[in-house]
């Protein structure tokens, strides 16, 4: 019995593929109308990321980890970066509770990943430090009142009001458009 061929287009991997294709970090777009409520979800997303970076890359070889493709960075370089910008996260939190007039600026072009060498470092290392770093930033977000969540400060480059939810919203997606360049999808 043959089967019949669909169209390239409708083939259930394309449609796959289409659907989990993250779009470029700096040309994503961001809505921030979901409640303030939702913050706890937001921390427990937080608090799973250390692991869900560990799962992407479990069982790959060194090889693999460290192979740049179109001289972009390699994966593990891409797990350095999420590392790189936990002390940014941080600090942006400590804006929230300082009642800063803007969230802490980030390095858009990405220097210290670049300079980091993380090719040349343990894959192990990077993911305890980004194990440490985030269980820093949850620490202090756990330790704040709930009322601070709702608080917004401009944020430099997007140019918009982020609450402290959104600004944790922000961070988790940051992760996950690492995701499609760790070449996991």
């Amino acid at each position: 019995m043959s089967r019949l061929a669909l169209p390239a287009h409708l083939s259930s991997s394309n449609r796959r593929e289409s659907m989990t294709q993250v779009p470029i970090w700096f040309e994503r777009k961001f809505e921030f109308s979901f409640p303030v409520e939702l913050y706890p979800n937001l921390l427990a997303r937080l608090r799973g990321t250390p692991a869900r970076l560990e799962e992407m890359v479990r069982g790959r070889s060194h090889t693999i980890m460290i192979q740049k493709a179109e001289q972009k960075w390699s994966p593990q370089e891409h797990a350095g970066h999420l590392l790189d910008l936990e002390p940014l996260w941080l600090a942006s939190v400590g804006d929230y509770v300082a009642g800063s007039d803007q969230l802490t600026v980030a390095d858009l072009t990405n220097r210290k990943t670049d300079e980091a060498n993380y090719n040349a470092s343990s894959l192990r290392k990077i993911l305890d430090e980004f194990h440490n770093a985030r269980q820093r930033l949850l620490v202090l977000a756990e330790e704040l009142d709930a009322s601070s969540f709702d608080r917004a400060i401009p944020h430099p480059r997007l140019k918009t009001s982020m609450r402290l939810v959104d600004h944790l919203y922000f961070v988790a997606e940051h992760r996950s458009s690492s995701r499609a360049d760790m070449g996991t999808g």
